[in-house]
């Protein structure tokens, strides 16, 4: 458990019926249990309606026929300020992938490495989810080696085939569903992350541990 003072939180009203309550930046572990700590307290709020946990950032939506933005804000402000409780271990997950990507070597230049040396160390840390968001069953992870971290491509792709594994930034991820995308890709998965006749229909939740087991 957290013993730190929480960062400031700024609400903003989005329209009539939403608030968005957000952290200033560096992203952090600490700063994202935050958000989830206080998306759990307001779920349990009269009126609320919705809740979407981004980076660094809470977007509810509630019903003004039940209560108000004021009142809402006060209720976060008032949760954000109780202290971070200690966080259950999410699952762990392991995401098999044949690094085979059409930007390895690109990637492994720009690091300053060999290719086998980028699959050795993005294999080798544990990701944390910190949200889900881009499209469904994206998740937006924690814990890339910052000798990884690659500027997105000039020019993004009209299209990446779901399942795609990239390096964008300070940040990896797996594309679950074909789509234009700016990422670096590195390898690629057969494991799907977005089943809409599954419940639940995405295979991460924030909080979960991830792990990338490289194939032969």
């Amino acid at each position: 458990m957290s013993t730190s003072p929480p960062p400031d939180l700024v609400i903003r009203p989005l329209g009539e019926a939403a608030l968005c309550c957000a952290v200033d930046a560096p992203i952090a572990l600490e700063h994202q249990q935050r958000i989830w700590q206080l998306g759990a307290g307001l779920a349990q709020t009269e009126g609320v309606l919705g809740l979407t946990p981004g980076m660094n950032n809470l977007t509810l939506s509630f019903d003004p026929l039940h209560t108000d933005g004021d009142a809402l804000a006060e209720s976060a402000r008032a949760l954000w300020s109780k202290p971070l409780r200690r966080q259950q271990a999410g699952r762990l997950v392991e995401i098999p992938v044949r690094y085979d990507g059409p930007d390895l070597a690109d990637v492994a230049a720009h690091c300053g490495l060999t290719p086998d040396e980028v699959v050795r160390r993005h294999a080798a840390a544990e990701y944390i989810v910190y949200f889900i968001g881009f499209q469904p069953g994206f998740a937006y992870l924690g814990g890339l080696d910052e000798s990884l971290q690659t500027p997105r491509r000039a020019e993004p792709r009209t299209a990446v085939p779901a399942g795609s594994v990239g390096i964008g930034g300070a940040q990896t991820g797996i594309y679950p569903l074909a789509t234009p995308g700016g990422w670096q890709l590195i390898g690629r998965t057969a494991l799907p992350l977005f089943d809409p006749q599954a419940e639940p229909p995405t295979l991460l939740a924030p909080g979960d541990r991830l792990r990338f087991v490289a194939e032969p």
